[in-house]
């Protein structure tokens, strides 16, 4: 690992601190790109318009006109975080503006597969609806959409994903990565997009008469939810981005919430009033994607509808009980899969240039989270394969990637399907996360041909771990309140958390938790005694290393007390 120090502009950082911010966090934010103050006010008002969104002004119209008719309107949602929240916005959404019937259909992840298929078509069309909207998917779904059509059903998609060589013939796409669109922020998030449509909507509302300015429905107490899915699908922390998130959060820490959202802090043991990213990413957001992974996404997508305080409370519990049930089963899959890779290099070599493992007896509802955990491991780009639940698909094996800087995820594959036609059944996805279907037979194909994409694109100093951090801690900012205020602020995605570096000396050390899988430190940190965490470490560290750390406020016996927490050391 390489710990590099982010440049800091210094005119910027000084000229940040004269306008008034935090002389740490001026410097913390000249590093991430923020040139100004301005680029900090999250007001509404500085969303990036809904007009320059492609085709949100014509799926306003259609949603529109349908509402008129008085049509039903169907919403075929994803199943992770993000196609929940985005679901649970467009039911909420579309219901406040005046549609009278609207409902959903979530695919299951075993025996549908993703997106918008024609046997989904049928089923929506079963159901009695006249409008069809995807949520966080579809932009693929060429033969999808056309069942639908051919059925009679108007479709109107909403997704962020990259397009195919082909649009879907559909009555409206609204994408920001769609050929055309101007829209700034190409990392909106599913739920992001079908927040946009539903200003427009309003929009094309006010303008045939359904109400005015002052008497229009209120679009912002979606914000939390619009917040949870942008941060839980892990898309780039832009202004606009940010902006969203940080409406939500103050919504949230005022007690402005959706029943489930609040239902789900407490099952989480976390405090909606200091609600942070932190939270979203890692105590709601993987409580909601457990469902999609093992079991029914409906749950999830419940939770997030109801205004019963009760109900949304046993939902948050059966999905608590299910994320425990997801943590054990990925424990096991995580050290079969690291077996695994380590398998494809000797002890003294380096591990290939890119990361292909399966096993019959994985689960499909895992595999990326494994592939995450590998990727971070090894740091190389990762797929992790399992077989195919889905009646009939038995011989076929579904993968689920994550990438490292530097390696274009979704575009390896497409390489890899123009040189060996016929090994992807089916891919999709980002630059840093992916999914794919090949069969059974073609794996060692797949995995021959995506390392060789990867020693085409990958160098040395790709494949070497860089750790970004902010340089040293000074001894001043190293206090509890001033790390609850770092807490408050938007970080995650692409506007990385605070992660600081620098010389310590280790004055002792311990393993600590169940089975001694952590290690426990009391450093001296210029001059001063903190404590020290490092998860998951096990192996002791030298007396005096070069070490990057995040902080963390520790409470016991009624005081607070900051930490480090360990990130990584140059070794």
């Amino acid at each position: 690992m390489k710990i590099v120090v982010r440049d800091v502009p210094p005119r910027t950082a000084w000229a940040l601190e004269q306008a008034g911010v935090h002389p740490l966090l001026a410097r913390l934010y000249a590093a991430r790109g923020v040139r100004a103050k301005e680029e900090l006010d999250d007001a509404l008002a500085r969303l990036l318009p809904p007009t320059t969104l492609h085709g949100a002004d014509r799926a306003a119209q259609v949603l529109a006109d349908a509402m008129e008719r008085g049509q039903r309107l169907m919403v075929v949602a994803d199943y992770d975080c993000d196609g929940a929240t985005a679901c649970a916005v467009a039911v909420r959404g579309l219901r406040l503006l005046g549609a009278r019937h609207v409902d959903y259909l979530v695919p299951d992840r075993v025996v549908d597969g993703y997106g918008l298929t024609a046997p989904i078509a049928r089923r929506v069309a079963e159901r009695g609806a006249d409008v069809l909207i995807t949520v966080d998917n579809g932009i693929a779904s060429c033969e999808g959409v056309a069942a639908a059509r051919a059925l009679g059903l108007t479709v109107v998609i909403t997704d962020h994903h990259l397009p195919g060589p082909e649009l879907p013939a559909a009555h409206a796409i609204v994408n920001p990565n769609q050929p055309g669109c101007g829209f700034e922020s190409k990392s909106l998030s599913g739920v992001g997009v079908m927040f946009y449509v539903l200003l427009a909507l309003r929009r094309e509302l006010r303008t045939r008469g359904r109400f005015d300015a002052a008497s229009q429905p209120r679009l912002e107490p979606l914000l939390p939810l619009v917040a949870l899915g942008t941060v839980a699908d892990v898309v780039r922390l832009d202004g606009n981005n940010r902006r969203l998130v940080a409406q939500g959060l103050k919504r949230i820490r005022a007690g402005q919430m959706q029943p489930g959202i609040r239902a789900l802090f407490d099952a989480a043991g976390r405090r909606p009033e200091a609600a942070t990213t932190f939270d979203f990413g890692f105590a709601l957001g993987p409580r909601i994607n457990a469902a999609g992974r093992l079991a029914d996404m409906r749950l999830g997508i419940e939770c997030l509808l109801t205004d019963d305080a009760g109900r949304a409370a046993g939902l948050a519990r059966q999905l608590d009980a299910i994320n425990r049930e997801r943590r054990e089963l990925e424990g096991g899959m995580r050290e079969q899969a690291l077996q695994l890779a380590e398998g494809l290099f000797d002890v003294d070599e380096e591990p290939p240039p890119a990361i292909s493992v399966f096993d019959p007896d994985f689960h499909e509802g895992v595999v990326g989270i494994v592939a995450s955990r590998l990727k971070d491991r090894l740091h190389r780009p990762t797929f992790v394969f399992a077989s195919s639940g889905a009646p009939g698909k038995g011989h076929e094996l579904k993968g689920s990637g994550r990438s490292i800087p530097g390696f274009h995820l979704r575009d390896a594959l497409d390489l890899v399907a123009k040189r060996h036609p016929g090994v992807l059944l089916k891919f999709g996805g980002h630059a840093m996360a992916a999914g794919c279907t090949v069969a059974e037979e073609h794996f060692d194909t797949f995995e021959r041909a995506l390392t060789q994409v990867a020693h085409e694109w990958l160098d040395a100093a790709t494949l070497t771990r860089r750790l970004e951090t902010d340089g040293p801690l000074a001894p001043e900012w190293c206090r509890a309140e001033l790390v609850d205020a770092l807490a408050r602020e938007v970080w995650g995605q692409g506007f990385a958390p605070p992660t600081f570096s620098e010389p310590v000396r280790v004055l002792s050390q311990r393993l600590v938790g169940e089975g001694g899988r952590h290690l426990q430190l009391k450093l001296l940190h210029q001059g001063q005694p903190v404590d020290g965490i490092w998860f998951g470490r096990t192996e002791p560290v030298p007396e005096e290393p070069l070490l990057a750390f995040r902080l963390d406020v520790n409470e016991w016996g009624g005081q607070r007390r900051v930490q480090f927490v360990v990130e990584g050391t140059e070794e």
